[in-house]
């Protein structure tokens, strides 16, 4: 199984559109959405183009509309942390990396991911495998997201111009 992991979209509707019509050609069927959409019409667009279920945690530009989120079926809001068990494996999600004791505090996770710094970043603390999959925004960095093959544990960085 393959998860999309996407975090700081900043309403770039553009960006976002790109990476949902590449999830629906590759038939992906789970994201995580580690926050900074910015709006509640971003979140709506979010939940109207992905077929799947999106797992999401609110991040600091997402308090305005954070209860709103309940209101799309294919949405599972999980507030500032999270943790689910996707194909056997325990994932956590937060926004910002200072959250991680939360998330961790919720139970074991194999991985976690996490977005705020807008910068495409992993690595392994403790037997724990901390991804960032950067930002769909193109705010100071170039617009990316990640895949997850839960099957290979192989983690992609995809760069939206190189799709």
């Amino acid at each position: 199984m393959k998860i999309v992991i996407t975090s700081d979209i900043h309403d770039n509707i553009t960006n976002l559109k790109t990476c949902l019509d590449w999830c629906k050609k590759e038939k992906i069927e789970t994201m995580i959405c580690c926050g900074d959409l910015a709006s509640l019409d971003t979140l709506e667009i979010l939940s109207k183009n992905f077929p799947g279920q999106i797992h999401y945690v609110s991040g600091n530009m997402d308090y305005i509309y954070q209860d709103d989120a309940d209101d799309f079926s294919n949405i599972s809001h999980h507030g500032e942390v999270g943790r689910v068990e996707i194909a056997g494996l325990n994932i956590g999600m937060c926004h910002q990396p200072f959250k991680f004791d939360r998330v961790l505090a919720l139970g074991e996770c194999d991985i976690v991911f996490y977005g705020h710094t807008h910068k495409p970043w992993e690595e392994n603390k403790n037997g724990v495998r901390f991804v960032n999959p950067g930002t769909l925004s193109a705010m100071f960095s170039l617009a990316t997201f990640a895949v997850f093959d839960t099957e290979r544990g192989e983690m992609e960085l995809k760069v939206l111009n190189k799709l």
